[in-house]
C-alpha cells in the first residue's frame, strides 16, 4: 500500500521554515556585504608606479594619476599599455575581494545554485 500524507523527499515543514529562514538571512548578508563592497576603493599601480588606478566596489574609475616622465610622445603605445595593465590590475584587486567577501556567506555555494546567491 501507498503511503499517504507524507512529504516529498521526507522534507518535514520545520524543516522547511528553517531553510527558508537560513535563505534570507543568507540574502541579507549578501546585499550587506554587496554595499559595503561598491563603497571600497582599490588602487592598482603599472610601470613600477608610473600610472596609478584606483576604481570603486563598482568598478568604476575614480582617480588615475600619471607621472610626466612616462609621458612621450613619441611612444603613445607604452603609456596606453601602463594605463590598460594598472585597470586590468584594480578590477582584478576588486573581483577577488568580491568573490571572497561573498564566498564567506555562502560558503561555495554560489555556482551550483543558478545564479541565486
Amino acid at each position: 500500500m501507498a503511503k499517504r500524507g507524507g512529504y516529498p523527499g521526507g522534507m518535514m515543514p520545520g524543516n522547511m521554515n528553517n531553510l527558508m529562514k537560513q535563505a534570507q538571512k543568507m540574502q541579507k548578508q549578501m546585499e550587506e556585504t554587496q554595499a559595503e563592497l561598491a563603497e571600497k576603493e582599490y588602487e592598482a599601480t603599472a610601470g613600477g608606479g608610473v600610472v596609478t588606478v584606483k576604481i570603486n566596489g563598482q568598478k568604476e574609475i575614480t582617480d588615475m594619476t600619471i607621472s610626466e616622465e612616462v609621458v612621450d610622445p613619441d611612444d603613445i603605445e607604452m603609456l596606453q599599455d601602463l594605463i590598460i595593465a594598472a585597470v586590468n590590475e584594480a578590477i582584478r584587486m576588486q573581483a577577488d575581494d568580491e568573490k571572497e567577501q561573498l564566498g564567506k556567506i555562502t560558503g561555495g555555494l554560489g555556482g551550483g545554485l543558478g545564479g541565486m546567491f
